[in-house]
């Protein structure tokens, strides 16, 4: 399976590990595969993009995605979700009730960055708000001693941040768009500055110093990367 990664355009971060950098936005999709079970972080902007990493997925595995773990609720971490049918969505606590009454605000939201409006509208009639909302922390078994933690750790980038720790030597950690490598970090109008860096430092402590951190846009960084960014934060919003 590993050997296949590059072939699809993925970048294999450990055994049965791995993510790829989706066109348009730079952002990023991750696989964690188990004995039992298939994890994707994220999903992508559309339901043609979430399709394809489908099919990507079956390719490299021969098995179909079980779990999804959403980093947060914008259009390009997940419009994709629906086309994965029969997977258990995870999200941060609050994010079921705000996608299930935003769906015509991401369709917009999408529309306004350049999705087709008949691809956005399409991925909203049919989004998939999370089954299981994640207050702080969540183990899921995939099998085969393979176990990844999700964490609650936002609010920052967005009201509603989820990482995914994957343990191993070295640890991945999988970050969303609390970290951005590829360009500053985005605040939004959903954005709660003050609350970012304090996301970043439990980043920090999940993934401790030699961790892999996987940014939601961007090239893999590591804990000195993942500091410096809390503390550009920290001073351009005047928090500590």
């Amino acid at each position: 399976m590993d050997a296949s990664w590059e072939e699809f355009g993925w970048e294999r971060l450990g055994n049965g590990v791995g993510r790829r950098r989706l066109p348009g936005w730079d952002a990023t999709v991750a696989l964690v595969v188990g004995a039992d079970g298939v994890l994707l972080f994220d999903t992508g902007s559309t339901l043609r993009e979430g399709a394809e990493v489908r099919a990507q997925v079956q390719a490299l595995t021969g098995r179909r995605v079980t779990h999804i773990a959403l980093s947060h609720p914008h259009f390009d971490h997940v419009l994709g979700t629906a086309a994965f049918s029969g997977a258990e969505v995870y999200g941060a606590v609050g994010v079921t009730d705000l996608l299930a009454r935003g769906a015509d605000e991401l369709r917009a939201d999408a529309v306004r960055h350049g999705v087709p409006e008949e691809d956005a509208a399409q991925a909203a009639d049919v989004l998939v708000a999370p089954h299981h909302q994640v207050c702080d922390e969540w183990t899921l078994d995939l099998g085969g001693s393979r176990q990844v933690l999700l964490a609650n750790v936002g609010p920052g980038h967005s009201g509603h941040d989820l990482a995914v720790l994957v343990p191993g030597s070295p640890a991945v950690v999988l970050c969303g768009d609390l970290v951005e490598e590829s360009g500053e970090p985005q605040a939004g109008p959903d954005a709660i500055p003050s609350r970012w860096p304090a996301a970043l430092d439990r980043l920090l402590a999940l993934g401790g110093e030699d961790a892999v951190y996987v940014p939601g846009h961007g090239a893999l960084v590591d804990a000195p990367f993942v500091r410096a960014q809390r503390d550009q934060l920290s001073t351009a919003f005047g928090v500590s």
